[in-house]
């Protein structure tokens, strides 16, 4: 499978609020470096199936919808919208924020990651 495709099946799964899933995808010395809206955050292995976890318990439902990603080697940059629905309202898509990430893939998992985001 291609870095890109990795990034792709990524995105596509429930990764992001399942943390079992999640470890599928993630190198064991992963790193991301995040600039969120509360500043930055830089999150290891534990701390991102944690986000998932944390995720897992307020949305019922996760997508995301990639607008552009560009290959280069073992870098995957992508930019996306992420849209979940919550627990109390299962039937409302809600956009969460968007985000740009770029994804460095070693030994076929998600190594490094660089993320900026702005809520919707």
């Amino acid at each position: 499978m291609s870095a890109k495709e990795i990034v792709q099946k990524f995105y596509k799964s429930d990764a992001l609020i399942d943390s079992e899933v999640m470890k599928d995808f993630l190198h064991p010395d992963v790193i991301v470096e995040w600039n969120s809206s509360k500043g930055f955050i830089k999150l290891n292995y534990e701390s991102l199936l944690n986000l998932a976890n944390d995720l897992n318990k307020a949305y019922v439902r996760s997508k995301v919808r990639v607008s552009h990603i560009i290959a280069d080697k073992d870098l995957i940059s992508v930019r996306y919208s992420h849209f979940v629905k919550t627990i109390e309202n299962p039937r409302e898509e809600m956009l969460l924020a968007h985000f740009i990430t770029i994804w460095q893939i070693k030994d076929n998992k998600l190594f490094r990651g660089y993320q900026m985001s702005q809520l919707s």
